[in-house]
């Protein structure tokens, strides 16, 4: 799997995994991290998440990262959303008020822009990465983010021989031996919601969770 797997699925509108609302469990247990307002928040393969305008309502930077130029496009146009658009070296930076969004290879993120980013909030990367991709991601990305930042992770958890992803299975101990080296990954619900994701029964699945934890980097 690598890039142009991902931006075909943006040209091809091959796009289930974007949700058209807020993600509940983000405004639930997003205020228990307790993050300064203004604190600049790492959203990794963003698309076009409506998360990212809940975040920036609360009053925190977020800075988005996608490799589709169509999903940033859409992001803007669709909530009308005024931005202006610079080059740096690690990709084109489209900004409109708290929001920014590189378009960039998440692996490509130097030290001096992770080192910003005091939150994180993971929906979408962890799941949608291979195992072997999803070690590199973590590496790369959360041992170069600050001491003290805090973050709210979600995984999704079911027999993996039942389906292929993406979205793939991550569970607690995939979890655990991903982030021991330099995070606490702290568990703090578990909840089945094969109910409410038909199309994942339908592809044969019998147990569906999501997996929400508490990040943080003492």
């Amino acid at each position: 799997m690598d890039a142009n797997f991902w931006l075909e699925r943006w040209q091809k509108g091959q796009t289930g995994f974007h949700q058209s609302t807020v993600m509940p469990l983000l405004q639930k247990y997003w205020p228990q991290l307790s993050l300064p307002k203004d604190s600049q928040v790492l959203v990794p393969l963003c698309g076009k998440s409506l998360d990212m305008l809940w975040l920036a309502q609360q009053g925190f930077r977020v800075l988005g990262v996608e490799l589709s130029p169509l999903a940033i496009n859409a992001f803007f146009t669709e909530n009308n959303l005024q931005s202006t658009a610079h080059d740096s070296p690690e990709g084109r930076r489209h900004v409109a008020g708290r929001i920014e969004i590189l378009c960039a290879d998440i692996l490509t993120l130097n030290t001096a822009t992770l080192a910003q980013c005091t939150g994180v909030y993971d929906r979408a990367a962890l799941v949608a990465l291979p195992p072997d991709m999803r070690a590199r991601y973590v590496q790369h990305v959360y041992m170069q983010l600050p001491r003290g930042y805090r973050g709210l992770l979600l995984t999704l958890d079911y027999s993996q021989e039942l389906m292929d992803g993406p979205p793939f299975a991550v569970g607690d101990a995939e979890v655990q031996a991903l982030f021991e080296r330099h995070s606490t990954a702290r568990l703090i619900s578990r909840r089945d919601i094969l109910s409410k994701e038909p199309r994942f029964a339908q592809r044969g699945l019998t147990r569906l969770e999501t997996l929400i934890y508490d990040l943080s980097k003492v």
